[in-house]
């Protein structure tokens, strides 16, 4: 696993609103808590890591996913550890900054799709995010994952607004 030496390296770059800086620390603290939650015996390896959707527009500002990056720099090196981009949204989910919880559920229920990757039924999966705010894109994304026969250890976050 990328434990907090290997997240701090240096060319990791996720841009999020010019903060490329917060890239190795935010990674840092994802590995930290995958680090914790395989020690306390919460999730157990092998483990796949599944990050939560971009909408496409986001991930084009921002040079790519972000979350999907942190992850993979997160558990870099970590042999029974892998990121698995399995979810996508599909069009028409708005941004979601300005929305209330309840304007945030309509505008993701039934967004996030599967992408062609096909997930083994023999690991578990943590969803991975970089922030929780209403919890609705983590809600959706794990109801999609396990309507596909996917078991959903949890959802690991980096922060909660």
């Amino acid at each position: 696993m990328a434990y907090p030496e290997r997240a701090r390296q240096p060319g990791v770059h996720v841009p999020q609103r010019g903060r490329g800086d917060l890239a190795a620390p935010l990674a840092c603290a994802l590995a930290i808590g995958v680090h914790r939650l395989l020690c306390w015996g919460m999730v157990e390896a092998p483990l796949t890591i599944v990050p939560a959707p971009t909408r496409r527009s986001a991930a084009r500002r921002r040079g790519g996913d972000p979350v999907g990056r942190l992850a993979e720099t997160a558990v870099t090196g970590h042999p029974d550890i892998a990121v698995v981009r399995a979810l996508r949204m599909k069009a028409l989910a708005r941004d979601s900054v300005g929305l209330g919880t309840s304007a945030r559920e309509r505008n993701i229920t039934g967004r996030v799709a599967l992408r062609g990757t096909r997930l083994g039924n023999e690991n578990e999966v943590l969803l991975v995010d970089d922030i929780v705010t209403t919890g609705a894109t983590a809600r959706e994304s794990v109801r999609v994952l396990r309507a596909a026969g996917v078991r959903v250890a949890g959802v690991l976050a980096i922060a909660a607004a």
